[in-house]
């Protein structure tokens, strides 16, 4: 077995990329500027996680308001209503 594989590297048959060292990456990658922060992203970021708990305790207080309404429905037993 181990002599195939000699074999193989020897004759080159190995599938290599060619000229791995010459290729370009998709990513770009920066030196982090900590002095100047990307404001409009946490803008962003800090907006949308205030209007998202802004609808959460909205649609909170109408279920709240819901279920009192239904709970006072269902503890009225008036004869004169039916």
């Amino acid at each position: 077995m181990a002599a195939g594989l000699r074999a193989v590297r020897r004759w080159g048959l190995v599938a290599t990329a060619p000229g791995l060292a010459f290729t370009r990456s998709a990513f770009v990658v920066k030196k982090v500027n900590n002095v100047q922060p990307n404001w409009l992203g946490v803008g962003l970021a800090f907006g949308t996680s205030a209007a998202l708990w802004a609808l959460l305790i909205k649609q909170h207080n109408e279920d709240v308001m819901e279920y009192e309404r239904r709970k006072q429905e269902r503890g009225h037993k008036c004869t004169g209503c039916s």
